[in-house]
């Protein structure tokens, strides 16, 4: 059986059958590949624009794409307030790539007038890995997750630098060491892109996530 069909099955072992509601933030980036991908876990994806929309999921993705335009569009869609609550208030959330800049409570080299989330207890650099050109896929073991290894996809990726003490390093890219893939309680985020492929382990533990407190 595949790795990502194995994870799947093992999760609809562990975790109750209710279809949680998991939200992608749908201002800009990979929104339906998050979409694809945590229908294919079992959970119901909403597209979240709106605040209405947000304090009705679960669970909350935030999606690859470009960090300072997402920021600028949720706060234009009056989201930066209710996210924060939410996420204070122990709502699961999931960040990959320009989603893990968001959820870093410091980054290095921010663009002037970005600001962050804060959930997780990380130094994150922006872009990293360089430029669009510099991007690369690598074999990464994933904490957690099972199986062989991930295949990650990194596109103009950051890495994390430097974690607090209650920060869980789930990866870390072999080439160069740097941490890829992060947890602190009810946050997850990668530097990489799982969405981008067709192995839904790392959407598999999300829902997990949002399963246990919904």
């Amino acid at each position: 059986m595949p790795a990502s069909n194995a994870a799947l099955v093992g999760s609809s072992r562990r975790t109750a059958q209710r279809a949680a509601t998991v939200g992608v933030l749908a201002l800009q980036g990979d929104v339906a590949e998050h979409l694809r991908a945590i229908t294919a876990t079992g959970a119901r994806p909403v597209p979240v624009r709106r605040p209405a929309e947000l304090a009705a999921v679960d669970g909350l993705v935030i999606p690859g794409g470009e960090s300072t335009t997402i920021w600028k569009l949720a706060a234009i869609f009056d989201l930066v307030g209710p996210m924060r609550e939410r996420i204070g208030a122990g709502m699961p959330v999931f960040g990959s790539c320009a989603g893990m800049i968001m959820l870093a409570s410091r980054l290095v080299e921010r663009a002037s007038d970005q600001e962050t989330l804060g959930a997780i207890d990380m130094t994150v650099r922006r872009n990293a890995f360089g430029r669009q050109a510099d991007s690369f896929e690598s074999d990464i073991e994933i904490a957690g997750a099972g199986g062989p290894a991930f295949r990650a996809v990194f596109i103009r990726a950051p890495w994390v630098e430097q974690v607090g003490p209650e920060v869980e390093t789930l990866a870390t890219e072999p080439r160069t060491g740097r941490i890829v893939a992060v947890r602190q309680g009810q946050a997850l985020a990668t530097a990489f892109h799982p969405e981008l492929t067709q192995d839904n382990r790392v959407h598999a533990i999300f829902t997990d996530m949002v399963r246990e407190l919904s």
